[in-house]
């Protein structure tokens, strides 16, 4: 805290700056001015947490520099100091508010007790500016929640916190942004105290909500129609604030007028969020973003994609594959046509079609997923272009395995194809893959060592650790969940198993991953 004395006797300030160990009082800088303009003038510059003045003072005495610095920094805390026991000081202090009078000579005891008692009080109002933000804060964003719904759903408790935040005006004009990201642990309190700073400068404020774990809602309130250049610098703003937690989207909503209006705002924002996932990462999408491919009326029958793609892989026709694949990422890639799950449902059947052939060729690879596994990674896909370059690594590496001529015999393979199913099973073992290939556990473990290389412990062990570091890539699975993916109940197990064939822990090794 910053103490300020204002005495015009030198000999006074130095004695009290000499005479009290400040740091235990919690005072760690202390001011000095020697006159009550000085004082006013190093008050509103340095903004000093308590005030110790002498009320006699010449150029402004110091009743006059009371009154002046309440209006500049009223939370500050007075402490009066004089030789002079007038009942019309006394008087002028408690009109003041000061928290003290002292009288001259000086007790260094009773100035002690003074700055004590005025650390205390100023503790005591910032911690109930501390409660009282956190309340105007649990409140904005309980409003914020509340416009996301249609006006009439919730109008008496929207009016009720209107009025309470002093948020809205009749002709208030409001625009909603709502930000995807793929990362759910992100703290926004301090950014959202500089959301509304960098907000105030175009004077406009700013009703925030986070929901559904990836999605945070701006509601950004003003009272003419923001341009678009302000649009523009609100938009770099949330862009690079979100930077670090990439992949996101920003979509912006209709800009309306009143408080009943916000919804569909909201909604309209929603809308543009449901097509985000055939765009780039990071894209600023608004509703009058326009289509890159337009697309026909008509669209082909997909049972004729998927017979073609079936039997071009089946016939080792890579440029046949690679032709549909263009034709999809034409088709698909920036459009406000389709929804997400339409095409997911396509690229699913294209996934298991390509698994399909993979056994049907006897080609076992880490990279292969049973149906669950598909299901699975096809909702986690944060946009279209992951999606459709998995799929396309994946069919790379199928024509990889034909051309090196990497099909493995029948025993080998059903072994390979088991463990893909049951890794995440802790207790699969030997025996239950010998009953499954009806060959002896010995005879097995014999056979695929000459065979690989390897021990099937030590396939199984490496499978369920190029699993793990799969899923560590996303963001969204926290290290224990992904502990039981792999089959393992015990984590700091995992941790070991997997710092062993790494040489990283699997935290080092997201951070390394995901920056």
């Amino acid at each position: 805290m910053k103490l300020l004395i204002a005495d015009d006797e030198k000999l006074t300030r130095d004695g009290l700056v000499s005479s009290i160990n400040w740091e235990v009082l919690g005072i760690n800088e202390i001011l000095q001015a020697e006159d009550g303009l000085s004082a006013y003038q190093i008050a509103c510059a340095q903004k000093p947490d308590i005030i110790l003045s002498d009320i006699r003072m010449p150029r402004l005495s110091g009743i006059d520099f009371a009154y002046k610095i309440k209006d500049a920094l009223p939370d500050a805390s007075l402490i009066f100091m004089s030789g002079y026991s007038d009942k019309d000081y006394f008087k002028a202090a408690i009109r003041l508010k000061a928290i003290t009078y002292v009288e001259k000579p000086l007790d260094p005891d009773e100035i002690e007790e003074a700055v004590h008692e005025a650390v205390l009080l100023r503790q005591e109002k910032h911690q109930t500016r501390l409660n009282k933000n956190l309340q105007s804060l649990e409140d904005g964003s309980h409003l914020a929640l509340l416009l996301t719904r249609p006006y009439q759903d919730n109008s008496a408790e929207i009016d009720m916190l209107c009025n309470k935040l002093n948020v809205f005006q009749t002709s208030s004009v409001i625009t909603t942004y709502i930000v995807k990201s793929s990362c759910m642990d992100i703290a926004l309190k301090d950014a959202i105290q500089e959301f509304s700073g960098f907000l105030s400068h175009f004077h406009l404020q700013s009703l925030y909500v986070h929901t559904h774990a990836i999605y945070h809602v701006f509601h950004i309130i003003g009272t003419a129609t923001p341009s678009s250049t302000v649009l523009n610098s609100i938009e770099q703003h949330l862009q690079k604030f979100f930077l670090p937690f990439s992949p996101f989207y920003i979509c912006r909503g209709e800009t309306v007028q009143g408080v009943t209006k916000i919804y569909l705002s909201y909604s309209s924002a929603v809308i543009t969020m449901q097509s985000s996932f055939f765009y780039p990462a990071n894209s600023i999408l608004h509703t009058d973003t326009k289509q890159e491919h337009m697309l026909a009326d008509t669209t082909p029958e997909h049972f004729d994609l998927f017979q073609d793609f079936r039997q071009a892989l089946l016939a080792n026709d890579a440029e046949t594959v690679s032709q549909h694949l263009e034709l999809l990422h034409q088709k698909y890639s920036c459009n406000l046509k389709y929804l997400s799950a339409q095409v997911k449902d396509i690229y699913y059947r294209l996934f298991a079609i390509l698994d399909e052939c993979r056994q049907q060729k006897k080609i076992s690879s880490v990279s292969s997923q049973p149906e669950d596994s598909i299901i699975q990674n096809l909702e986690n896909y944060f946009c279209f272009d992951d999606m459709h370059k998995i799929l396309c690594e994946k069919i790379d590496s199928y024509f990889f395995a034909l051309t090196e001529n990497t099909q493995e015999d029948a025993t080998i393979y059903m072994i390979k194809e088991y463990i893909d199913k049951h890794y995440s099973e802790e207790q699969l073992s030997i025996k239950d893959i010998s009953e499954y290939v009806f060959l002896s556990a010995s005879y097995i473990c014999t056979y695929f060592k000459s065979q690989t290389g390897q021990t099937l412990n030590q396939y199984i062990t490496e499978y369920r650790m190029e699993r793990a570091m799969q899923l560590l890539k996303d963001s969204r699975y926290q290290i224990t969940d992904i502990s039981a993916k792999v089959g393992y109940s015990n984590g700091n197990y995992f941790g070991k198993s997997f710092k062993k064939f790494t040489g990283v822990t699997p935290s080092q090794y997201r951070e390394k991953i995901l920056g």
